[in-house]
Order: C-alpha cells, then structure tokens, then sequence
C-alpha cells in the first residue's frame, strides 16, 4: 500500500469526504514560497499555508531558535514554572501591541484562544456581579474556529457550523457591517448596521459578556473587508453598556491587512486580543488571548480567583523560541513595504477577472486578495490543477482567494495571480 493509499483509507482530512476525499498532493519538503511533490514537481504556497507561515517555510532564523531550543528545553509545564521563552515572547508582545493590552494567556491553537477569550468575559462579569451575562453578541459572516464555544460564535447559516445550530449555545448574530472598506462612511446608523447593535444591546445587555469580531476583516467566514470606522461606533457602544469587546486577529494579525493588527486601521483598542497563525510564521502552533489590566485584576479579584483553564502545551518553550524569532523578522524586514507592494500587484492582476462571467467582485486588501464568485467553487478542481499551474490554492464557499506569504517575489506572485485568474476562466 502507497503512502497515498494508506492516507486515503485511514487519515482523515479537514474539511474533506472520507469516501470521496479528492485530489490530494504528497508534500515531501517546503521552502521560501514553495512545496514540493513526491514526484519532484513544485508549487507555490498560495495560501502561506492557511494564513501561518508570513516568512515563508523553513525559515532560517526561526528554524535556528527552534533548534537551539529543541536542545535545551522542548517543554516543560507553565503550571508553578516559567521560563525565557515565554517571558521575553511577553516582553515582545506587549511592546508590539497597543498600550492597555499587556496581560497575556498562552495556549495552543487559535481556536482555544477563542475558547480563553469567551471564558475570560464570562468569569469578568461574574466578578462585577453580573451572573446573567453569560452569551455573546457577534455579527453575521464571522469564523472564531472549530472547537464547541467558538462554532457558536460563528455563523450559524452560511458558516461551516449550521450543521451544529441545534446543539450550540445561542448567541446574537447582528448583521454584517454592510458599508466596505474603500466605500464612504455615513454616520446614519441605519446605513452602516450600528442601529442593530444598539437595539440589541439597550434591550439585552443584562445577557451579554461580549461583542466578539474579527476585525476589518472576515476571513473564513467570506473574505469581506468592511469600514473601520464601524469598530470606532461599537467600541463606544460596548462601553456605554458594560460589555467587554473581544477582537479575533487570529488570520490578520502581524501584518496581514497592511497594518501590524487589523485594530490599527481603526484606532480601536479592545479588551481582549486573540492572535495566532502568523504568530510562530507556521512553524509550531501557538496562540496567545491578550486582555487589559482591568480584565485580569477583575478576575483575580474574584470569588474564584483564576481563570479556569491551563492547557497542558501552554506557553510551549520551543513554540515560544519560534515566534520571538518571526517577530523578530517582523522587526528588521521591512513587512510594511512587501506587503505594499503585494497588494498593488494583486489589484492590477487580478483586475482583469472582473469582467469575466460568473464574477461578483474583486477585492484586495494588504496581503489578501480575493475572486468572489456568484456560485460555489469546488475545491477540487484548484486541488486537481496545481501541478499544472505550480499554485496550491484552496478556495472556499464561493472564494477564490490567496494569502502569500510576504517574501514572495513578483515574478512568483503574478504566477499566483495567473493562477487564479486561469481558474475563473475555466470555471466559464
């Protein structure tokens, strides 16, 4: 039995038919931009492997702090112990991310930062008093991840969680900020979707812990970029109403959008923070949940005293050595500027898929660039093409979209951007 058969017949896939599982591509090293086949043939790295890996693979530098690491100290529990890794990580983050966030929870993927973000405004109410204010308010088109308390949070029609809506915890789902990111802001808060969250929360705000949202930027949930200026508007309404505000920068954080975090295109600072994917540049998973002072003194003050979660993986030494070293990389290359000229590439590109047949829009924005499409785009047909094109892309819903990494040159990227276009072009 080949490798391929035996993982046909016994691995299984995200996202993906166990009897039907498609196309599926035998990847025996990455490097830079590029993966490579059991075969030889190679493929650019299209999707930075689901939004992770910003300084390509194998980068030198981090895979060095790994391996210098791995020899010391692969793991070892946070639970009574710390070490350096995590605490000079802490000193990094704090200094990279908007004055007020600096309490930072560590843990192993972003979806549990999701799950810890949830947990912290639950115990933070309950710690004022407010034992009622125990759901969540969100806004429709939204992704917080796969584990139980984040699929409730995430859109329950057109998400990959409707599936699921009977079992979940219910939540409030407003509806998406309707006015996009290059489109002019009104203040008329029955234009710009802020009506919504007004009523919601002059008439509910004794039941809700927190407004969670991935700012600017919807990514799994539909690759939709909308205003900042909404943010501005909720923030103030959240305060008014004592619910906390909780931003998911999991998929935009360090430099996706054109800005180190997403929150920076609004000047908005919320309570809680989730970052992740870019985090360690995809090499080792790990995800940190970042509050305020006031958040962590509140719970500490508490009846209970500690927030009541510990990840057995926390604070990882060897994933914490990785992400000092791509935040490391974030602070001596000049992301700002690849980032800038990625996305000026991509809207000439792709510009031309505009016109073709079966095209809703066309939209960029920092390191994104997206074909929406008026139907559904099978995966499989991206899948069964890349060795074709030299381009690994995984479109989703009716997206077909790319995320690469910063250091991709524009040579690679217009190969991307062909791909892309290639790929509407045959769906015609």
């Amino acid at each position: 039995m080949t490798a391929l058969e035996f993982d046909a017949q016994h691995l299984w896939h995200p996202y993906t038919n166990v009897l039907n599982p498609g196309p599926m591509h035998l990847i025996t090293e990455a490097e830079g931009v590029w993966l490579t086949r059991e075969d030889g043939t190679r493929m650019i790295d299209a999707m930075s492997s689901w939004w992770c890996a910003a300084h390509g693979h194998r980068n030198p530098a981090i895979t060095a702090a790994m391996q210098a690491q791995l020899q010391q100290m692969p793991h070892v529990m946070f639970g009574g112990l710390t070490h350096n890794p995590a605490i000079e990580l802490g000193r990094t983050l704090v200094d990279l991310l908007p004055d007020g966030l600096d309490r930072i929870f560590y843990s192993d993927s972003g979806s549990v930062a999701i799950e810890v973000a949830l947990k912290m405004a639950v115990q933070y109410q309950m710690a004022l008093g407010n034992t009622g204010r125990t759901q969540f308010a969100t806004i429709r088109g939204g992704y917080h991840g796969d584990t139980w308390k984040a699929m409730s949070v995430c859109d329950p029609v057109n998400g990959m969680h409707g599936l699921f809506s009977g079992a979940l915890s219910i939540q409030h789902f407003l509806p998406r900020p309707p006015i996009s990111f290059d489109q002019d802001w009104t203040d008329d808060s029955s234009l710009n979707g802020l009506d919504a969250l007004e009523k919601l929360l002059e008439s509910k705000a004794d039941q809700i812990a927190a407004l969670i949202l991935e700012p600017v930027v919807q990514g799994a949930g539909g690759m939709y970029f909308y205003h900042p200026q909404w943010l501005k508007y909720a923030q103030e309404l959240c305060k008014v109403h004592d619910v906390l505000l909780i931003f998911d920068e999991i998929a935009t954080g360090f430099g996706r959008t054109g800005e180190l975090f997403a929150m920076q295109h609004a000047g908005v600072v919320p309570d809680i923070v989730c970052l992740g994917k870019a985090l360690t540049g995809g090499h080792i998973t790990l995800s940190a949940t970042v509050a305020t002072e006031t958040v962590a003194r509140r719970i500490g003050e508490s009846e209970a005293g500690v927030l009541m979660h510990g990840p057995t993986y926390m604070a990882n030494p060897l994933a914490c050595a990785a992400a000092l070293a791509s935040l490391n990389l974030l602070s001596v290359r000049d992301w700002r500027t690849e980032v800038h000229s990625i996305a000026e590439q991509m809207k000439q590109e792709l510009a031309p898929a505009r016109d073709l047949p079966g095209v809703a829009d066309v939209r960029v924005l920092g390191a994104i660039g997206v074909i929406e499409m008026e139907q559904w785009v099978d995966p499989s047909i991206a899948h069964a093409l890349a060795p074709e094109t030299g381009v690994w892309l995984r479109p989703f819903a009716r997206n077909i979209y790319c995320m690469p990494p910063y250091i991709i040159s524009a040579d690679e990227l217009s190969r991307v951007t062909a791909a892309m276009v290639s790929l509407v072009r045959g769906m015609s």
